[in-house]
């Protein structure tokens, strides 16, 4: 669970954040996707770039990732251009392999889509070698962790030691779980590689068995009987030492609110039933797809169970949405079913972002099974989403949400606005806490959400209006609708792909870039054979366990990181407002991001 808003993490995200890191002020995160190099489409050459020409540049910037950049085909998002730092979602070792996108999966997809379109063999070989590097770095149980790291487990768990624990925001990293997680799309974009690697060529057993791992991971660890039957945990199998709560600092500042409320009253939140980052839809997608290439017809059981499991959650009216996680067992005098909480920053409370997403869902799974009772529960949720939008008064006085149509968290019951917010200076002196302020909130999860409203209206009327001849023409070309197996989609890097492009027969059409774009990418790829594009955001070094002495102030309180200790990403433009932060001209990077996104822009030129 990496991102605020996150989270919609398939193997093209390209939104994510990259790490770099800077001599004096430490790593830096995140760049512009796409050409950087100052180069705008407007300057490019007019004249039409040969496809010689393009099939070289592709094969470049391919080559010196395979080559230079990766760890034996393993990827992170970010380099310095001398490969002296590299990083993940924090600072990472030059050994390691990250799996959440846009890492090693989504270069491997990006890979694959370039031999896809060129039928080059070059990069089918740097394909396989990436997807080789995952079946290392699977676990036993046939899922991925985050991160995995070749130099060993003592190595892996130093760093969780180290630069996880002290990143305050990233709750997830700073305890090392003996588990495989299904947060971020890790293991769906991970086994959705393996899959079409095992596709083009049938007879390698390692991507074969790495494939029957992961497909029996997914049904082992979904969840059977009772009302969470159908869904899925965050993590498993179950970690007995998993977090269950996050410190609360004896000494507390002087201006904490009476009404101050502390998170993860739930628990373990990686054993609820997650809807969080799509977990449950990313799961489905997976399994689909095995389905239509594989002829997997056992695998539609579990995904209509864990179709059913959403329409299952949703709570009732007038409250009709879902939250982040929901108990998947009675605890504590609560139902299974009901709204759990997660990390520290994530209250117990329905979310409107995870409503919109569940929408949608429902949408997606009426058109492919034809069962108009998949609509029944949406025009509550939608009431609810009118009951509860921001404020005019909140939307003025924050503006961090101005923006924003929703609050995140709503809390069951009295239907108001949870707003979460953060004291002290890192985490040994620090914690998150919620109430119904909507001043000061966080800045790297946000108190408010867009939500479609008018659209989700619309779509709900058209399909409503579908006639049974066009639903039935739709169930027919479903993948859960028995018959034979047929191609997948011929790209996975270039969007994110929905269940809906699974139907048969349906169009994968791809739009050429112009001739500007085209000319700009090459441009920028140059003689060097990478593209660069701008950090937007540092992290300090590692220093060591940050202070346990009180800190009193505000500084850090909508700031995406605390003190110098704390080893979170933050916005170089927008650091605390305390010695010695200072805003910095952002580094040259190489990011897994504009590799794919600008690779992407051959392919199209190359496949259209």
């Amino acid at each position: 669970m990496n991102s605020p808003a996150k989270k919609s993490p398939p193997s093209s995200t390209l939104s994510r954040r990259r790490l770099v890191q800077a001599a004096a002020a430490g790593p830096l995160l995140g760049a512009a996707s796409g050409v950087s190099a100052g180069l705008t489409a407007s300057a490019a050459a007019a004249t039409p770039t040969s496809a010689d020409t393009v099939r070289d540049a592709m094969l470049r910037a391919a080559t010196y990732m395979d080559e230079t950049v990766s760890y034996e085909g393993a990827y992170v998002w970010s380099y310095r251009p001398d490969l002296s730092l590299t990083w993940g979602e924090m600072e990472a070792r030059r050994t390691m392999c990250w799996v959440q996108p846009p890492g090693t999966p989504t270069v491997g997809h990006a890979l694959l889509d370039a031999y896809v379109a060129t039928g080059e063999k070059r990069f089918l070989h740097a394909a396989r070698r990436t997807g080789r590097a995952l079946v290392r770095a699977q676990r036993p149980e046939g899922g991925w962790n985050y991160v995995h790291d070749f130099a060993g487990a003592k190595s892996l768990k130093r760093w969780y030691e180290s630069i996880g624990i002290n990143g305050w925001r990233l709750e997830e990293f700073q305890h090392l779980y003996d588990n495989s997680t299904f947060d971020d799309a890790a293991t769906s974009t991970a086994g959705q590689l393996i899959l079409r690697l095992h596709l083009l060529d049938p007879r390698d057993r390692g991507f074969r068995r790495s494939l029957d791992k992961v497909i029996g991971f997914i049904t082992d660890a979904q969840i059977s009987g009772g009302i969470g039957d159908g869904g899925w945990p965050q993590r498993w199998p179950r970690d007995p030492k998993a977090t269950t709560e996050m410190p609360w600092p004896k000494t507390l500042p002087s201006w904490l609110p009476e009404d101050a409320r502390e998170g993860m009253v739930d628990g373990d939140y990686t054993q609820h039933v997650t809807f969080n980052d799509n977990v449950l839809g990313e799961n489905i997608k997976l399994l689909l797809m095995c389905v239509v290439s594989l002829g997997r017809d056992d695998l539609v059981e579990p995904v209509r169970r864990a179709m059913e499991c959403v329409r299952r959650m949703q709570q009732p009216a007038p409250q009709a949405g879902w939250g982040l996680q929901h108990l998947a067992e009675d605890r504590d005098g609560r139902p299974a079913g009901a709204v759990a909480a997660g990390r520290s920053y994530e209250p117990r409370a329905l979310t409107t972002h995870t409503t919109q997403t569940n929408i949608e869902q429902l949408f997606t799974y009426f058109q492919l099974t034809g069962d108009r009772t998949f609509l029944d529960g949406v025009p509550a949720a939608l009431d609810w989403l009118a009951s509860c939008r921001l404020t005019e008064q909140q939307r003025a006085e924050n503006p961090l949400i101005a923006s924003r149509t929703h609050p995140t968290f709503v809390e069951p019951g009295t239907n108001r606005a949870l707003f979460v917010h953060r004291f002290g200076s890192n985490i040994n002196n620090g914690a998150y806490y919620y109430d119904y302020d909507h001043h000061d909130t966080l800045s790297h999860y946000s108190g408010g959400r867009s939500v479609a409203e008018a659209r989700l209206r619309s779509e709900y009327d058209r399909l409503r209006a579908l006639s049974d001849a066009e639903v039935a023409d739709l169930v027919a070309r479903s993948p859960l609708t028995p018959g034979e197996s047929y191609d997948l989609p011929p790209f996975f890097s270039l969007h994110d792909l929905g269940l809906l492009e699974l139907l048969r027969g349906t169009s994968h059409a791809v739009e050429a870039p112009s001739e500007a774009e085209v000319a700009a990418v090459v441009a920028d790829l140059g003689e060097k054979g990478y593209w660069l594009s701008p950090a937007e955001a540092v992290t300090n070094p590692f220093r060591g366990p940050g202070t346990t002495h009180p800190y009193d102030g505000k500084a850090y309180m909508s700031k995406h990181v605390g003190d110098t200790f704390d080893t979170s990403p933050y916005p170089s433009s927008n650091p605390p407002a305390v010695p010695p932060y200072q805003a910095a001209e952002p580094p040259q990077l190489i990011n897994t991001s504009t590799f794919v996104e600008n690779l992407g822009t051959l392919i199209r030129a190359t496949a259209s």
